[in-house]
């Protein structure tokens, strides 16, 4: 069943597996382009990190009351439209799915300004395409040093390239030099994603 926007399936609907934030994003990508919902072109995927890889993100489902959630990363994926507010699509948050940029920006990110410099996020946008065509994982990042999984994998192969088995890295790194993509605070990133796409910045 597909959202009322027609875009994605429901939140009960989509591929999901708990701590696999990237590959949830890459099965959204993946269905849009498969069922043509929507322009690929007006999807970007945004990774959330910093250099430390310890980022707050509130309104978690894994969180407690208003306390932040500590990740080590976290991927979104936004979809903007001609006329309306950009929209976040996140399977992690409480906030509805999907959720306007501007509100997520005010609940979930929230402002830099008065976190400590440790805690200071940025983010790289990606743009759909590129990230159904480069993005590689084998999940080795989710298992012990045993071998055993930190937490279960998803149920389908992992995914790769011909180029790569392994670049989640290159994704989760905030240094410009790398990867694919552009990156931003946090609070360049809103301003110039939370409007339309008519008043935003669109350069990836």
């Amino acid at each position: 069943m597909k959202q009322e926007d027609g875009i994605t399936p429901t939140r009960e609907y989509c591929v999901y597996t708990s701590c696999y934030c990237e590959e949830n994003v890459w099965k959204l990508c993946e269905f849009v382009k498969k069922e043509r919902t929507a322009p690929l072109e007006q999807l970007f995927v945004v990774f959330i990190s910093n250099e430390n890889r310890k980022i707050p993100l509130w309104k978690q489902k894994s969180g407690h009351g208003d306390q932040p959630v500590i990740w080590d990363y976290h991927v979104i994926l936004l979809v903007r439209g001609l006329q309306s507010d950009t929209l976040v699509y996140d399977l992690d948050s409480e906030l509805s799915f999907p959720c306007s940029l501007k509100v997520y920006g005010a609940q979930a990110l929230r402002s830099d300004r008065y976190l400590r410099p440790e805690y200071q996020r940025k983010v790289r946008v990606v743009r759909a395409d590129s990230f159904l065509l480069n993005f590689a994982s084998d999940r080795s990042h989710m298992k012990a040093s045993d071998g055993s999984w930190r937490m279960p994998p998803p149920p389908y192969p992992p995914l790769h390239t011909a180029e790569s088995h392994m670049n989640l890295d290159d994704f989760i790194s905030m240094d410009p030099a790398m990867g694919w993509g552009t990156v931003f605070s946090v609070d360049h990133f809103l301003r110039s994603y939370a409007g339309n796409s008519s008043s935003s910045s669109t350069s990836v």
